[in-house]
């Protein structure tokens, strides 16, 4: 393999947010959100989202849409049940016209299942495919990164390793440079419009991820008082995509 090769041009100031239902779809993609990353069960960090769901965005969206393919939340270790179930649902996102699928599998001693992510890039194929933050628990991200260009991802979604991707700088910059434009490094996790420029300066990544989250309260007017029940909904945040693509417009101008 040629190393100089990139993987997938990269367009500068892409901004990929999370939807986590339909509405956030829909206010990610009228707020200028280049992707969304369609996800299910938010406080588990994303697992796949129902088939309705997939569907009902894709035919509704314009943008491209990277359905997570996660079968439950915890680690990334999983059995072969799992991964079974994992391959069901990347062939039904292609069967919906999705642009991408998003994935990762680790071994128990934290370095990349290179052989069940494999089969996955290809099974995927001609579907983009991004390692998720997997990537944040690998043992050695230098080596992870190679395995990754290896098995054929187009980007790697990480924080550097650390809760939030400002505080990982230095990780995804090293990142950035050791793969030379053959792989799209995609800082993740904190990402907001009071953070994107010092992200974008100091990485010189051209993609960025949100979430853009924040927590909208019921609209019902009758409560059982008894159930002592929370039933606020994470929402997507329109105008805060809004700042984040201004910002990020900044830059090339």
């Amino acid at each position: 393999m040629n190393e100089e090769v990139v993987k997938a041009p990269a367009a500068v100031g892409v901004l990929e947010v999370i939807g986590f239902d339909i509405n956030g779809c829909v206010a990610a993609q009228n707020a200028g959100a280049d992707r969304i990353e369609l996800c299910a069960n938010p406080m588990e960090g994303g697992t796949t989202p129902s088939y309705g769901l997939i569907k009902m965005a894709r035919d509704i969206l314009t943008i491209d849409l990277f359905p997570i393919i996660r079968p439950r939340g915890g680690d990334f270790l999983y059995n072969d049940a799992e991964f079974d179930v994992i391959k069901a649902e990347i062939k039904v996102c292609k069967v919906f016209g999705c642009n991408g699928v998003v994935i990762g599998i680790l071994n128990v001693d934290g370095t990349v299942d290179k052989e069940r992510c494999k089969q996955l890039v290809d099974l995927a194929y001609p579907l983009q495919v991004t390692f998720h933050r997997a990537f944040d628990r690998v043992v050695d991200t230098s080596k992870a990164l190679e395995d990754i260009i290896e098995i054929g991802c187009t980007r790697i979604l990480t924080s550097g390793q650390k809760p939030t991707a400002l505080e990982g700088v230095d990780t995804i910059t090293d990142l950035i440079v050791q793969a030379k434009n053959r792989i799209i490094l995609m800082p993740g996790s904190g990402v907001r419009s009071d953070t994107i420029l010092a992200l974008a300066q100091k990485t010189g990544a051209v993609e960025f991820h949100t979430s853009a989250r924040i927590f909208t309260e019921s609209k019902m007017n009758f409560k059982v008082d008894g159930m002592n029940e929370n039933l606020k909904t994470v929402a997507v945040d329109e105008g805060e995509v809004r700042k984040i693509k201004t910002l990020l417009s900044s830059i090339n101008a």
